[in-house]
Formats: structure tokens, C-alpha cells, sequence
């Protein structure tokens, strides 16, 4: 069989020679050579041998041992690779036990298998010594933009050569109508980086909102300085985007320092994202101020928040309808994900039906619940009064100083009120009962009949029935059971946690325990953001 011979010199030039083009430190090159040389070792001697190999950092000289170490007679399990003291005091006349005997062994020709098994560890371990300087080096640089070139394209997933790393750009984070083949120079944002089996995986985008604030924060020198800061960014990947800016200097306008001379710096942006329009809005920290820029360039005449649907009612002139609205919903749907609220769009003509709909709507509601007459209850409702509740626990003497009222009328709408809520809850009460929701359930949650109700129609008519529930199906804004009825998924879930301590699912200590450690998770995170 042909040998294969490495001299001194050779190893340690190998070892120099690699290290510098992978970028890894030549002590990990050694090692790795030093395994692959104690396995052809092995596999000359025999792999039940403790066979050992080292490299002479300067000289280059390699050493093969073998190792036998010494142990008590009582103790000797392998007579391969353990001997008794007095044996080996044949060798080593001060040999104690926990001692190697160490014999020499004559240096290997690697023959082709060998030098091939050898050449394979090599690779192996200074791929695992370059992928974790990838990940060493990359690991904190989320959030950053990099260029790179494409290397290869796979089912519309992008491979990047970053340099010194490669990164995946992946279908879903590519603009849409954006292609890209090999060897194209390609911008992005780096979103993550994350150990996998198969070595750390960078990871690009070029769809996320960030990219486009740290874009911006290139081409604006105020944004990089801090005078200017980006608050939210809300994109339609490709087709268009909205950004909201604010100033720390009243003498800069944020507006004007994005667009920058003739729309220089905001045409910078939109070119590198293939033409996707750019609205700049000025932040505010008023909710329907700001969502009032958003909605530029539409005009709005009037809004309506409701802070409990955490929706704003937005009027228009009916000419402004579809540019508010925008093509296929953009504009405003760009809008609702800029401010966190939900937007509904109306024409001031649709907004007068509304109203004058909702006006009849309570006003029968009024006379039919206070049996009063229409007069009355038109009154009533012009003063604000949207529910019998609200009459019913409004003080007399602030009824009575409505217009056209006085004490004798107030005070009998007020009773009216009370009688009527009273007549209501005990047909909600019977109603309940006839669901078979137990009082102990009742009095366990504090809930509403109306509450309990719902809960019965669900078949939820126990404590150990309402212990079995998620919090989730009590408040999911779709098909929660108790869905819009200002209920917290927090506050339901412990009071479902409270329910299994009550039904005897777990006990009080283990409750208090698990609400500690969410506590200390919640306080790390919050930790970690502030970071």
C-alpha cells in the first residue's frame, strides 16, 4: 500500500496554512490533527489500545503513545488499557496507582485509508471550529444591514456569501416580484441568528419593517445622530409603506429631513425596495391626531374613539372615501398597523344614518324599558344616556338638572330604571338556574348572570367544570365565551387557576409558586428589552 508522508515542518504549515483561511485559531487546527492521527493510530494497533498523539507546537515532532493506566488489582477491568501496580513497577519502578505507563510507538505511514480517515477528521473539526467563530462573530450583529452576494437560489430561497459567513434569505422575506440569481449583490437585514444541527444559521430579510428604518437611518444623518427618531414603520412589502417620524429639535422638521433636497434620501430608500411608495408621517403622541396623519393624504373631518374596542370611528367628505380607504384597503389597513388601533372609515352622510339610527335605537329603547314617552327618552339620550344602568345609577339631583326636568321626574325614572333592572336580573336568575349553573360557580367567579348564562349555554355549570377551561376560551376576541365583555386573558386565567385550586387540582402552594415564576420570567424579559 502507498504511504503517505508528512514531515515536521509540513504539520505545522498545514496547521498555519488552514487557520488563516478559515479564520480559527491554529491551536484548534492542531488538535484536530492530533485526532486524526491518534484514530489512524488505532486503526493500526488496534482500536481497543488508549492510543494518544501530540504535535511538538514548535518543533512539529509527533509523539504516538499508548496508555495504560495503573490501577488497583481489585479495580482492573481492561487488560488492554489497564495493568496492576506491580506490573507496571516492571517498567516504572516509582509507579503508583492512578499512573500512565506510557510506550512510544513507532511513527505511522498513513496509507491511503488512513490518511483519507485522518483527512476527514481534520475537516470535520475545523468546520465545527469555523462554524462556531460564525457564530461567535455574527451572534450580536442582529438588527444590523449587511451586503453580501447571492451564492445559490433553491425553491426561491436565497443563499448569501457574506464573506466570512453565509446567510439565508429566505422566500417569504424577499419583496415580492423580487428576483434574484447567482452572483448579485444583495442588501438586508439581519433578524436572527441561531445555533442549528447543521451550524449557526444567519438569517435575512428584506420585508420587515426594521429594514426599512435602518435604511432610513443610512441615508438621514439626523436619524443616525439621534435628532430624529423613527417610532413605528408599517410596509405592504414591495407596493407601499408608512413611517412615523418624530423631531427632539423644534427647529428640524422630521418630515423634511427624511425626504431631504427634491426627495433625495427617501428616493434612496424606495429605489433599494424596489419602488415601494413611502408615506412620512409626523408622530404625535394625541392617538387621534396621529391617526389622522396616517390616513394622509386623506382629509378627515371628525373621529370617534372607543377606547374599550380599542377602535377610532373616522368621518370623511364622501369625495375622500376611496383615498382614505386606498386601493384594495391599503391606506387604511398601513394605517391601523402604524397606530395599534382599529380603523373604521365612514362618509359623513354614513356617519349622520348612524347616529340618527343609534338616537331612535335608544331612544325606544327608554321608552320602552321607563315607560316614558318619546319626549322623555329623546332627552335623555341628547344628554349622553346610552343604557338604563346609567340612569339607574346616576345620582337624582344631577337627573334633575336636565333641562325640562325637575326632582318628582327625575326621582321617577330613577326608580323606573331600578324596578326595571331588577325585573331583568330575575329573569336572568331563573334563566340561569334553568341552565343548572351552580350558586357556588356564581359566587366563586363574582361574574354577571348575563355572564353565567353564556358560561350554562356552554355547559360550564360547575367549579370543576370552569377549572377545566383556558384562559383563551373565555377571551378570544372571535368565539370566546365571554368575548367583549372587558374580561383580561390574565384576570381569566387566574381565576381559573383559582378554580383548580378550589376543585383540588393543585394546591394553594403550587399556585403561589407558578404566579412567582411567571413574575420573575415577565421581569427578565422586561430586563432583556430594556437592554
Amino acid at each position: 500500500m502507498e504511504g503517505v508522508t508528512i514531515t515536521r515542518t509540513d504539520m505545522l504549515a498545514v496547521a498555519d496554512a488552514v487557520a488563516r483561511e478559515k479564520s480559527i485559531d491554529r491551536e484548534l487546527v492542531l488538535e484536530a490533527m492530533e485526532q486524526a492521527i491518534q484514530k489512524a493510530g488505532r486503526s493500526k494497533y488496534g482500536m481497543e489500545h488508549d492510543i494518544r498523539a501530540s504535535i511538538d507546537r514548535k518543533t512539529g515532532e509527533i509523539v504516538l503513545a499508548r496508555y495504560i493506566e495503573v490501577v488497583e488489582p481489585d479495580n482492573l477491568e481492561d487488560e488492554v488499557k489497564q495493568t496492576t501496580v506491580d506490573r507496571a513497577r516492571r517498567k516504572k519502578a516509582d509507579a503508583v496507582v492512578g499512573d500512565f505507563i506510557v510506550d512510544r510507538l513507532p511513527p505511522i505511514d498513513f496509507g491511503r485509508i488512513a490518511a483519507q480517515t485522518a483527512k476527514q477528521v481534520i475537516v470535520q473539526k475545523v468546520r465545527e471550529a469555523e462554524r462556531e467563530r460564525q457564530f461567535e462573530e455574527y451572534k450580536d450583529r442582529k438588527g444590523e444591514i449587511v451586503n453580501g452576494l447571492v451564492k445559490r437560489v433553491e425553491y426561491g430561497n436565497v443563499t448569501v456569501d457574506l464573506g466570512r459567513a453565509e446567510a439565508v434569505l429566505r422566500r417569504d422575506e424577499i419583496i415580492p416580484r423580487e428576483h434574484f440569481k447567482r452572483g448579485d449583490r444583495v442588501r438586508a437585514f439581519i433578524f436572527d441568528v441561531r445555533r442549528e444541527q447543521k451550524g449557526p444559521q444567519i438569517f435575512l430579510s428584506r420585508t420587515r419593517p426594521e429594514f426599512m428604518a435602518m435604511l432610513f437611518a443610512q441615508e438621514v444623518p439626523e436619524i443616525y445622530d439621534g435628532i430624529i427618531e423613527i417610532r413605528r414603520v408599517a410596509r405592504d412589502p414591495g407596493s407601499r409603506a408608512k413611517i412615523a417620524v418624530l423631531s427632539n429639535d423644534h427647529s428640524i422638521d422630521p418630515v423634511g429631513a427624511c425626504v431631504g433636497m427634491r426627495g433625495s434620501r427617501v428616493q434612496a430608500v424606495v429605489a433599494e425596495l424596489q419602488g415601494e411608495k413611502i408615506d412620512i408621517i409626523p408622530w404625535n403622541d394625541e392617538d387621534p391626531t396621529f391617526v389622522v396623519n396616517a390616513l394622509a393624504p386623506a382629509e378627515v373631518t371628525k373621529v370617534v374613539m372607543d377606547p374599550d374596542t380599542n377602535t377610532i370611528e373616522v368621518v370623511v367628505p364622501d369625495e375622500q372615501l376611496s383615498l382614505a380607504i386606498g386601493r384594495r384597503g391599503q391606506n387604511v389597513r398601513l394605517a391601523s398597523m402604524l397606530t395599534g388601533w382599529n380603523i373604521d372609515i365612514m362618509t359623513e352622510e354614513q356617519e349622520s344614518e348612524k347616529r340618527q339610527r343609534e338616537f331612535a335605537e335608544r331612544s325606544d329603547l327608554f321608552m320602552e324599558a321607563l315607560d316614558v314617552d318619546d319626549m322623555i327618552a329623546q332627552l335623555l339620550v341628547t344628554e349622553g344616556f346610552t343604557s338604563v344602568e346609567e340612569v339607574a345609577y346616576v345620582p337624582v339631583d344631577e337627573l334633575a338638572t336636565i333641562e325640562g326636568f325637575d326632582e318628582d321626574v327625575a326621582e321617577a325614572l330613577s326608580d323606573r330604571a331600578n324596578s326595571f333592572l331588577t325585573e331583568q336580573n330575575r329573569k336572568l336568575e331563573e334563566r340561569r338556574r334553568e341552565l343548572g349553573v351552580d350558586d357556588a360557580l356564581a359566587s366563586f367567579t363574582g361574574f354577571t348572570n348575563k355572564q353565567l348564562i353564556k358560561l350554562g349555554e356552554e355547559k360550564i355549570r360547575t367549579v370543576e367544570d370552569f377549572a377545566g377551561l383556558a384562559a383563551d376560551e373565555l377571551t378570544d376576541p372571535t368565539d370566546g365565551i365571554l368575548k367583549g365583555d372587558d374580561l383580561t386573558e390574565a384576570d381569566a386565567n387566574l381565576l381559573v387557576m383559582n378554580a383548580r385550586v378550589a376543585a383540588g387540582w393543585i394546591t394553594q402552594e403550587e399556585l403561589d409558586q407558578m404566579l412567582a415564576d411567571q413574575a420573575a420570567a415577565e421581569a427578565e424579559e422586561g430586563e432583556g428589552e430594556d437592554a
